[in-house]
């Protein structure tokens, strides 16, 4: 078993991956749409993708957008996609792509890793928090939907 930074050689291996975690997240599966959009961000450079392989199977990836905190002045990174393939849940494969990631945007000169998860999605929270991550209970979220106006 290995973590490696994904490529775009990669994308056949991931998309499915990918397009798991959206349905996950109620969106409708569509794998042509996510191939593609990883392929932007990969040749971009928009994000990182780390994915785990196992027996030369990937089996859970994770993807971190990069960005800065105008308070701090310094960068950070958004950690905004987590998957692991079912049958590859509960033997560290998460907890082990998390600290990777940490170790990575700390290498890159990140000060924090940030990371948001449904309310509803209490086995992610609890892999989070075990790992450090504390809820935010100072400042609230919000989104505006430009589509809306």
């Amino acid at each position: 078993m290995s973590i490696r930074q994904a490529t775009v050689g990669d994308l056949d291996a991931i998309s499915p991956l990918f397009d798991a975690y959206r349905v996950f997240y109620e969106e409708r599966s569509d794998l042509d749409a996510a191939q593609a959009f990883l392929e932007e961000n990969l040749l971009q450079e928009r994000s990182s993708v780390f994915l785990f392989e196992e027996n030369g199977y990937v089996v859970g990836f994770t993807q971190l957008y990069p960005a800065v905190c105008s308070v701090a002045m310094k960068p950070f990174y958004v950690l905004y996609d987590l998957y692991v393939v079912p049958e590859a849940r509960a033997h560290g494969i998460g907890t082990a792509l998390l600290r990777h990631a940490h170790t990575w945007a700390r290498a890159k000169g990140a000060f924090r890793v940030d990371l948001e998860t449904a309310h509803s999605n209490t086995t992610a929270q609890s892999i989070y928090e075990a790992v450090g991550y504390e809820l935010d209970t100072e400042f609230r979220k919000y989104s505006f939907d430009l589509a809306s106006e």
